[in-house]
């Protein structure tokens, strides 16, 4: 009986151990799912999901903020306000100054906007201000090099994501 009482004992005391290894092994899983492809539409939505997953798979070497810069469709009746309004704030942002650790994303349905939206987003910006600061531009291979040059002078860890 006591042999019995004591497998019981340690049973119910390992089980706790076997249920958080399964947790990891769905959490690895799940992390290893395929990444979403860049929406062929200029679909708010999709998009949005998309930048998402894109910025989700690159959080490694973060340790603080993210700071994500999405614009609609250039079709959107309300695109020009919103591209001024994005403009205005990502100067501001990115002139403050953004600290060690942190991510910038910039990204939209319209690639070469999005790299307008960069380039001059970092006019402002004072050389090496931005050491250690993940950026991310996620867009055509046609406008990475542009969106390279613009950024350089930050200091910032470029990465380019091409949107396929």
């Amino acid at each position: 009986m006591k042999t019995s009482s004591r497998l019981l004992l340690i049973a119910c005391l390992a089980l706790p151990f076997v249920a958080a290894c399964q947790k990891e092994e769905k959490k690895e899983a799940a992390a290893e799912t395929a990444a979403l492809p860049a929406p062929k539409t200029s679909d708010e939505n999709a998009w949005n999901a998309y930048l998402t997953d894109v910025v989700q798979r690159n959080l490694d070497g973060v340790s603080g903020s993210t700071y994500v810069y999405v614009l609609p469709a250039p079709e959107a009746p309300t695109f020009q306000g919103d591209y001024e309004r994005m403009l205005e704030k990502a100067q501001t942002d990115l002139s403050r100054g953004i600290l060690e650790g942190n991510l910038v994303a910039f990204g939209s349905p319209n690639s070469a906007k999005t790299a307008d939206l960069v380039v001059a987003s970092f006019t402002k910006v004072e050389p090496t201000t931005m050491k250690g600061v993940k950026f991310i531009f996620i867009g055509d291979a046609a406008d990475n090099e542009r969106v390279k040059a613009a950024v350089a002078a930050s200091s910032v860890n470029y990465v380019f994501v091409e949107a396929k």
